[in-house]
């Protein structure tokens, strides 16, 4: 009898890193989702959508090569002085390189942008840190370069 309950929890414990498993790729497929909802709204001049993928929060942070930006209302000002029509916007692009879950709910997502302009191209890359805010997805760290 013994055995029997050893062979099952056993068998329980081989389960747990293919749930895992799956539910890392139901996260990265959610976050790949967001990242394209992104791209969508910028590329329709839509920044105010653009913006709905980020937290919307103080706490929510910026980092771009001017420094430091708090705070979602800040982050938006940010974008529209940056980018005031769609000349300067262009076609937005994401190449997503890595996927690292960081802990439960938490994921730092690392990728490569380029923006097609008439003006001239631009592109770097990016590290964001997501976090599953009442079942969905957001930004809440943003470091592009």
């Amino acid at each position: 009898m013994r055995f029997i309950l050893f062979l099952t929890l056993l068998g329980s414990l081989a389960l747990l890193p293919a749930q895992a498993l799956k539910a890392q790729q139901g996260d990265q497929q959610k976050i790949t989702a967001l990242m394209t909802a992104q791209t969508t709204a910028w590329n329709k001049g839509d920044i105010n959508g653009f913006m709905q993928t980020y937290w919307h929060s103080d706490s929510l942070l910026f980092i771009g090569k001017n420094g430091v930006t708090y705070g979602w209302q800040a982050t938006l000002d940010r974008y529209k002085k940056t980018y005031p029509d769609a000349t300067t916007m262009g076609t937005l692009d994401f190449k997503l390189l890595e996927f690292k879950p960081l802990a439960a709910g938490l994921y730092l997502l690392i990728g490569k942008w380029h923006l097609q302009r008439t003006i001239g191209d631009l592109e770097g890359h990016f590290s964001l840190v997501l976090k599953k805010i009442q079942g969905e997805w957001k930004i809440i760290a943003d470091h592009s370069s």
